[in-house]
């Protein structure tokens, strides 16, 4: 390695003439087969998107403050508004950006996640030339272990991605629900000549976001990054904080965990400055910020959930049914439409029932009930008398028929069963709500696990776990 080749050297900066050190030129070069194998070098198409890369992180962690949605599923595989799942927001936003080079990195409980994007995305004509490839974690000779975060499994996975000549690398978590017109972002970065452009959130938040705080200077460039122990040691602080340090307050947006990087730059950061590196954000860019890049930030103002909590997802859903702002027009817009796994399932059956404000999905069968209020999922079966309101239902993966029951889940049929009432709860896939069952927090409990019995309550909202059996009469 050329000691005398700085990071700056390695970064593209737009409307200059793209050249490489002779030590890095391997990066752009490639065998064409189709010229008896003579060398070429391959440039990114002009199209400023099409010479984007996105990387999606699928999952969060093994921690999940999600749970129990995500005992059996990554958290982007949890599905949201009936017909999608959450991973389906972020790849649409690449799709409706022209970003067509997309890598998921799975690891965590991701076979669902992986199978919904390989069939989702795989051939699809939304992507023209481009791809949704999952990379799930592996094993090499040289590395034995799982991915230890989001640094190291970009740096494991660099020989594959430096295979696509592009300029700049997108990376995003697979489990926010948002729009973002990634167009501007890029453009953003660009136009500031940023090394690494950090996505921050304009709108002051009551809650704890638990992303960590990008302290920015007057034209927006960061200048400090403080995790959230960080931040709730520095409340203790008296109160003849220096003016610097006020300042300093006033100007620090949450992190959205949204990233453009330099390919150039991603490649010598986790390579060679912090090979040993586990996390994107506090060591990396961090990292970077310590070392004089520049490292800029994108304003953004638009509907974000990040979807950290059971409160956080239920909150979403119920936006939606209420129409109360963006997240209702998210799903509706015909310019930058949200795209999932086509099913071929029959329209949604509904005898007698009564339904107000709510959302109901593909292959439903709603007799005589009442919903009000509710996401219904696909192949959801209410049965006659029952009342749903202010709660998600998740469905079912397929049919059942009475002759396949047998002696599992006591005889109950998976669906909301006759006479019952559910009300603020989310009834995760393929559960068997017996006749005559309440679940309504009868003693209006904040936290408990009744996991054994098939359900937990968290943030007073009552959550059924998937394929639980809730047997006749009973009162949650």
């Amino acid at each position: 390695m050329n000691p005398r080749i700085s990071i700056k050297d390695l970064c593209y900066k737009p409307g200059s003439q793209l050249r490489l050190p002779k030590s890095f030129s391997s990066i752009f070069y490639t065998k064409n087969l189709q010229t008896n194998g003579s060398s070429t070098y391959l440039l990114p198409p002009a199209n400023k998107c099409q010479s984007v890369a996105a990387i999606v992180f699928g999952d969060g962690s093994s921690h999940s403050k999600l749970y129990p949605l995500t005992k059996r599923r990554s958290e982007g595989a949890i599905p949201i508004a009936g017909n999608y799942r959450l991973i389906d927001a972020v790849v649409s936003n690449c799709i409706n950006s022209n970003i067509s080079k997309i890598y998921a990195i799975t690891q965590f409980n991701s076979t669902s996640l992986n199978s919904h994007l390989s069939r989702a995305y795989s051939g699809t004509n939304l992507l023209k030339e481009g791809f949704v490839e999952v990379i799930a974690a592996y094993q090499t000779p040289e590395d034995k272990g799982w991915f230890q975060g989001t640094a190291d499994s970009i740096r494991r996975c660099l020989w594959m991605l430096e295979e696509h000549p592009v300029l700049e690398y997108l990376v995003i978590p697979g489990y926010h629900l948002y729009k973002m017109d990634y167009q501007k972002l890029i453009d953003v970065h660009r136009s500031s000549n940023a090394d690494i452009t950090v996505s921050v959130l304009s709108k002051q938040r009551n809650e704890d976001l638990g992303f960590g705080i990008f302290a920015l200077g007057s034209k927006n460039q960061v200048i400090e990054f403080k995790e959230d122990q960080e931040l709730k040691a520095s409340k203790s602080v008296s109160a003849e904080d220096s003016k610097e340090a006020r300042d300093i307050a006033r100007r620090s947006f949450p992190s959205m965990g949204i990233y453009v990087i330099n390919r150039n730059t991603m490649i010598k950061l986790l390579r060679d400055y912090f090979p040993s590196a586990n996390d994107l954000k506090s060591e990396v860019i961090r990292g970077a910020i310590s070392l004089g890049l520049k490292v800029q930030a994108y304003l953004f103002d638009g509907y974000w959930e990040d979807m950290r909590s059971i409160e956080a997802y239920y909150r979403a859903n119920m936006e939606l049914v209420r129409r109360t702002n963006e997240a209702y027009n998210r799903f509706y817009d015909r310019d930058t439409p949200l795209y999932t796994l086509p099913r071929c399932l029959p329209p949604t059956l509904v005898n007698d029932a009564v339904i107000a404000d709510s959302v109901i999905a593909d292959g439903c069968i709603l007799n005589r009930c009442k919903i009000k209020g509710t996401v219904v999922g696909v192949m959801t079966r209410v049965a006659d008398e029952a009342v749903i309101e202010d709660s998600i239902i998740m469905g079912a993966d397929a049919y059942q028929y009475q002759s396949c029951m047998g002696e599992e889940g006591m005889g109950i049929p998976v669906g909301i069963g006759e006479g019952s009432l559910i009300r603020k709860a989310i009834i995760d896939k393929n559960a068997r709500i017996g006749k005559n069952v309440m679940i309504i927090n009868k003693d209006n409990v904040e936290e408990a696990n009744k996991e054994a019995d098939g359900y937990i309550i968290t943030g007073g909202i009552v959550v059924i776990t998937r394929s639980a059996a809730i047997s006749d009469g009973s009162i949650i």
